[in-house]
């Protein structure tokens, strides 16, 4: 990784908007196993000119554009306040989110200094409302022998007495991975714009048990019921995921447990891990720390070797520190995804103001590195989601947080439609580049459904980029054309397909980009995941998308399986995007009800 070997920070304005100064040295490049590619010929190159027009613009995916300039001048948001011509961010993982005395703080990975992944920071940017964002100045950056190289995800927690730390991995000079602690330097700074790291990290080093180069990302802590703080790494060893596990009466001085709390063979590289409780029964988000009856817990972990993640539901042992997937989670790359599309390195936080656990995660680009410096920016947060364990006990249930709302505009409502097969409909009336979309559908005629076939059980990806949107099927594809131009030659389909299997049927929700731009060189991959839902008992489904430019998030039946693309279309862009729905199976289909928003813009960095 690179990093900037001498910084000067340098805040001259309280508040709300902060200047920060940046003065750099030497940069030095490491080259280690990481979760990122580092294109050291990149990394530092600014932009000529920053391109803004796929660039998201609606509620917090456009946390990307908290923009750093150089020269002391101010952190601009690209979106609404315009990108100095020398700035062009490259924003990675969501780290150490939390509520905190009234105030959200959500951290992130960033590089200053180009759009490709390097030069790593902290960056750091609070909000009352998890909308309207201010960003403040880095929090942590490298400048002492235990970060030297790197400073790198990590997590927060809030101790006794209300006090916040900050756990994350350094790069050390022998380019070890290893485990540091931060705390605010003024905890009556309701900001917390400053961070101190003491001379006593690393608090957690790789011992001779532990590959040093695969030792990274520790969680958020949670006290058991013996009174000890504990974490988890995320490690391997060869080709062996792993999380291990360590304890702390002091939050300084941290032991390794024996064993690892959970570990599973040929998944390689377990990144980002992320270890919590949720409810058995409704849809209240619980503390990391609590405990007890009526509590499941979720491991989360994302996947080097695939670049995607994968969670298990089961049971926490406290007194032998072992976690259990239960049965009905697949504990391999095959299991169950917080999103099935463009979505890694994902965060959750309590949120004690509202009772509920929040899941951030990190959409990054589709196109190439080059493009990515010619354009200026690199990567997005998704828009934060409440999560929930679903009522069957078995999967996670997500939805946008309910602030999102705030932001709807001109509406506009379709009732009661029959899309016949091989027929559509133009929503008409808003601004569909920028857009919230939920639409349900009646679903009959399912004696029509394709075979499925049992080997597609476990790459529904794979299934859907066999059967794209304009493959005609039996009971779907039917589902929404968004991003699309006029004629439809540009667009992409988000859509639901059903097949019949033995005994039951089989529900197919999938994002097909694959005609959604016809420039050369872009990354357009199919994703897709099942859904468990009875359709035959209910004959309904239902399906939101959120439209912004060149992403889109959408959550099929409520929340239970969720997609994120990105897309970057070369016709349909700002007013000359439309916005369709469509059915090309050949059994009918109906819209009872169709809500569309147009989406404002949020206030961000005070403008």
């Amino acid at each position: 990784m690179g990093r900037a070997n001498s910084c000067c920070w340098r805040s001259w304005l309280a508040v709300v908007l902060v200047h920060w100064c940046l003065c750099v040295g030497e940069r030095n490049k490491v080259v280690v196993e990481a979760s990122h590619v580092v294109y050291e010929s990149l990394q530092s190159v600014p932009a000529s000119v920053v391109d803004s027009k796929l660039k998201t613009g609606s509620v917090l995916v456009q946390m990307l554009s908290l923009i750093l300039s150089f020269s002391c001048r101010l952190l601009h948001d690209a979106t609404l306040m315009g990108v100095p011509s020398n700035a062009q961010p490259c924003l990675p993982d969501p780290n150490g989110p939390m509520y905190y005395n009234g105030l959200y703080h959500l951290f992130y990975q960033y590089n200053p200094y180009g759009s490709v992944w390097g030069n790593i920071v902290w960056a750091h940017s609070v909000s009352t409302d998890l909308i309207n964002w201010v960003a403040l100045e880095p929090a942590i950056y490298p400048s002492k022998p235990f970060d030297i190289k790197g400073c790198w995800s990590g997590s927060a927690t809030i101790l006794p007495g209300n006090k916040p730390v900050i756990l994350y991995t350094g790069l050390d000079p022998s380019e070890r991975q290893v485990q540091n602690i931060a705390y605010p330097k003024n905890l009556s700074d309701p900001y917390l714009r400053e961070w101190v790291k003491p001379d006593f990290n690393p608090v957690i080093a790789p011992d001779d048990g532990v590959n040093g180069s695969a030792f990274r990302d520790p969680s958020t802590a949670w006290r058991g019921p013996g009174g000890h703080w504990k974490l988890v790494v995320g490690s391997k060893w060869n080709k062996m995921g792993k999380v291990i596990l360590y304890r702390s009466r002091d939050f300084v001085r941290w032991v390794k447990a024996k064993h690892s709390l959970h570990s599973a063979r040929d998944t390689g590289m377990w990144e980002c891990p992320d270890f919590y409780p949720v409810a058995l029964k409704g849809t209240r988000g619980l503390d990391t720390s609590v405990y007890g009856h009526g509590v499941k817990y979720v491991l989360k972990v994302s996947l080097d070797i695939t670049r995607y993640e994968y969670y298990t539901v089961g049971k926490y042992y406290h007194d032998k520190d072992k976690y259990v997937p239960d049965a009905t989670s697949a504990d391999d790359h095959t299991g169950l995804r917080y999103d099935y599309g463009n979505f890694y390195a994902s965060k959750t936080f309590f949120d004690g103001k509202k009772q509920r656990r929040i899941l951030w995660g990190w959409a990054n680009e589709s196109d190439t590195s080059e493009v990515d410096i010619a354009k200026g920016w690199a990567g997005i947060q998704t828009i934060p989601r409440t999560i929930w364990l679903d009522s069957s006990g078995r999967q996670l249930v997500q939805w946008p947080i309910e602030e999102i709302e705030s932001l709807r505009g001109k509406h506009v409502v379709v009732e009661h439609k029959r899309l016949p097969s091989g027929g559509f409909f133009e929503v008409k009336g808003i601004d569909s580049s920028q857009a919230d979309v939920e639409v349900s559908f009646d679903v009959s005629g399912l004696e029509k459904a394709e075979d499925f076939d049992p080997s597609w059980a476990t790459d529904a990806e794979a299934l859907c980029g066999r059967k794209t949107a304009d493959v005609k099927g039996g009971v779907g594809p039917f589902g929404l054309l968004v991003l699309a131009s006029a004629n439809m030659e540009e667009k992409t389909a988000v859509f639901f397909r059903v097949f019949k299997a033995d005994h039951k049927h089989v529900v197919l929700m999938c994002h097909d980009p694959t005609r959604s731009s016809p420039r050369a060189g872009l990354y357009k991959p199919t994703f897709a995941g099942f859904v468990d839902v009875d359709i035959a008992k209910t004959g309904k489904i239902s399906l939101r998308s959120l439209i912004d430019n060149s992403v889109v998030e959408s959550f099929g039946a409520k929340g239970k399986t969720c997609i994120t693309s990105r897309v970057y279309p070369s016709l349909a862009i700002g007013e000359d995007a439309h916005l369709f729905v469509f059915n090309n199976g050949s059994t009918d289909v109906k819209v009872p009800e169709l809500n569309a928003w147009e989406m404002k813009k949020p206030l961000m960095n005070g403008a």
